[in-house]
């Protein structure tokens, strides 16, 4: 299956039609048509990554993403992963105690979400 394939398999999953997906992201019908009948290859970059973040999918393979899990928080957390795979034990183990000592300070604590 191709990525534009993909693409409109989710759109459609996701949401009533690909007109009303154009809608919700605001790019021309006729752009979006045409990209998913002959391929995403020449969309903007930025318009992609945009149209996966909005569906949930990883821009590099299309695979689903964690659905609580926002493409932003997703890639940095790649990031960072792909940085400590590169340390040695010595590093990994001098990270881990630095982040043990960052989230026992309150201005480097994240915020509680706030539940219902």
């Amino acid at each position: 299956m191709t990525k534009a394939e993909i693409l409109k398999k989710e759109i459609l999953r996701q949401y009533r039609s690909v007109r009303q997906f154009a809608m919700e992201m605001n790019i021309p019908y006729s752009t979006l048509v045409t990209a998913l009948e002959r391929g995403i290859e020449g969309m903007a970059y930025g318009t992609v990554i945009k149209m996966c973040d909005k569906l949930s999918l990883n821009p590099v393979d299309f695979s689903s993403l964690e659905r609580d899990a926002s493409l932003g928080a997703q890639l940095l957390e790649n990031r960072v992963m792909q940085n400590y795979v590169k340390l040695n034990q010595t590093g990994r183990d001098k990270i881990l105690e630095l982040m043990d000592d960052f989230v026992q300070i309150d201005k480097y604590k994240a915020k509680a979400k706030k539940t219902k």
